[in-house]
């Protein structure tokens, strides 16, 4: 059959016509943000997805920017918390993973304010050598906030202490692509049910110029997305843009995911439980609690992997396991000629910090950000992406790592290798500069700024040698009953928060149209550490 094509949209010096290969959270994420922030009069968007073929979506742990996200396009937060059944997230809990028994929060806030112009936790350094008693993670009102189950939106007065943090959420990623379809297809985003047998290229340009469906269907397009999955139907199979393979430095590389009823309080946070030969996730969401186990199949026997993941849930199985495998790493460039990657057909990183939807929405307002246009050269478009890309990708993996490398574990093979392994040189100069000077370089971009650094190696035993020399101008008695009133501060704080789950049943019974003087409602999207924008 003759290629679909489309008549021509007004706004010229864009491309006229963009095809989506694949729909779930990725897909669906790239369709509502063109649809919003480029517009239907200027883009003809169709997304092609089949529903024989399933998706990888577990549920997800989220991270603050997803906010921002639904903002941009629109969307009110209590409504998408209803559809998705959500849950707050202030934070992961890591338990196991700098020894065994120790367990710390990793917030989405700094800890208590920084004194005279030096971060916070210097001064809990001296005061931790002199014998003060209280860990740094007693200074962090999220965390407290999270160990007590309680939870309110930050305040917008930044002089508050309550403005100090912000939250993402727990979410049916299934529910989350739904929602999405009917909010692009709203806007005039066309869907085709269909699979994906082939894609036709340009002979002398060698670029993308159709997709051929089952059937004998062809739909042509200036541009491509592939939001494939793990197939990377677009971008791996047919350009054969070659895979870069971190798995020496992040081994894991199968999972096993098992869906429970809800049992006990509904957490606001996500927990990580390092076991023998990986590590296990829980996600609290409304509806059900997800469950996972993340391991490496050179030190670990699949029924093995499974009966752990099985002896440390809680709550009824709602489905049978299901075995997830993969490689760590990313495809040498996101772009390639007129095809755009977005999600797993990109890359892949474990979702050890909940990075995933962050990185299909990276690369989604990027793609925005240098979106092609009609004969007008490429090149330092496509350059552009793939840089911003490539250095997401590489600092996050640096980050993972870290969980891995930084542990004083010894009681097993697989982390006797993530222990001692070679690291990045990234990575190695980053934890040297934090061993020698307790300080950690802030990035111009990437994701994890200094507080998240310092609440993982701290958070697993790595104390530096040394901190800032101007915290020795107080003495002992003034600095340790300063830093008593900071601890106090922050527990009242947290203690005037509501229940999570009266918080979420309050959120979830409301309109989405009610808005009366005496109702809180969401402060405006931040970053991670209490940013307004």
């Amino acid at each position: 059959m003759p290629a679909k094509r489309v008549p021509e949209k007004h706004g010229a010096d864009f491309i006229q016509s963009v095809v989506i290969v694949g729909g779930g959270t990725a897909g669906w994420m790239t369709a509502a943000a063109l649809s919003e922030l480029i517009g239907r009069d200027r883009l003809d968007i169709t997304l092609v997805e089949s529903e024989q073929i399933g998706t990888v979506g577990v549920g997800e742990a989220t991270l603050p920017h997803l906010r921002h996200f639904n903002t941009r396009l629109g969307i009110n937060e209590h409504d998408f918390v209803r559809q998705t059944q959500a849950s707050y997230k202030l934070g992961i809990e890591f338990v196991n993973w700098g020894q065994v028994g120790e367990a710390y929060i990793h917030p989405f806030g700094d800890f208590s304010r920084p004194i005279a112009g030096i971060d916070f936790y210097h001064y809990w350094l001296r005061a931790q050598r002199e014998g003060f008693e209280h860990r740094l993670f007693d200074f962090s009102l999220p965390v407290v906030a999270a160990k007590g189950n309680k939870f309110s939106y930050p305040s917008a007065n930044k002089a508050s202490l309550q403005s100090d943090f912000s939250y993402a959420f727990h979410i049916d990623a299934n529910l989350y692509a739904a929602y999405l379809r009917q909010y692009a297809e709203a806007r005039g985003v066309s869907r085709i049910e269909g699979k994906v047998l082939d894609i036709e290229l340009n002979q002398s340009s060698g670029e993308a110029e159709a997709l051929v469906l089952e059937g004998g269907w062809r739909y042509a397009a200036d541009f491509f997305i592939d939001c494939s999955g793990f197939r990377s139907l677009v971008l791996g199979k047919v350009l054969a843009t070659p895979f870069i393979d971190w798995s020496h430095w992040l081994p894991c590389d199968r999972a096993v995911a098992l869906p429970t009823k809800n049992s006990g309080p509904l957490l606001p946070y996500s927990r990580a439980t390092a076991h023998r030969a990986g590590w296990q996730w829980r996600i609290p969401l409304r509806h059900r609690t997800g469950h996972g186990h993340v391991y490496c199949s050179s030190y670990s026997r699949d029924d093995a992997a499974l009966d752990t993941l099985i002896a440390n849930v809680d709550g009824e199985p709602l489905a049978d396991p299901r075995v997830l495998t993969f490689t760590a790493g990313r495809r040498s460039q996101a772009w390639v000629k007129n095809c755009a990657a977005i999600g797993l057909s990109s890359g892949f990183l474990e979702p050890l910090e909940s990075t995933s939807i962050y990185l299909i929405q990276i690369a989604i307002m990027k793609l925005i950000e240098f979106f092609p246009k009609r004969q007008a050269p490429q090149q330092k478009n496509r350059d552009a992406f793939n840089r911003h890309l490539s250095l997401e990708y590489e600092r996050i993996r640096d980050f993972l790592i870290l969980h891995y490398h930084v542990t004083r574990r010894q009681d097993s093979e697989f982390w006797n290798y993530c222990r001692t392994m070679p690291i990045p040189d990234s990575l190695q100069e980053r934890i040297q500069v934090f061993q020698e000077l307790a300080h950690v370089p802030r990035y111009t971009n990437g994701l994890f700024l200094p507080p998240s650094w310092v609440a993982v190696l701290l958070g697993q035993g790595a104390i530096p040698k040394n901190f800032q020399t101007m915290v020795n101008i107080h003495s002992r008695d003034l600095l340790h009953k300063e830093l008593e009133k900071i601890k106090q501060s922050i527990y009242q704080a947290a203690h005037s928060f509501a229940d999570h789950q009266t918080v979420l049943d309050k959120h979830c019974a409301e309109s989405p149209q009610e808005n009366t003087a005496a109702q809180p409602w969401p402060p405006s999207a931040m970053s991670l550490y209490g940013v307004f924008s």
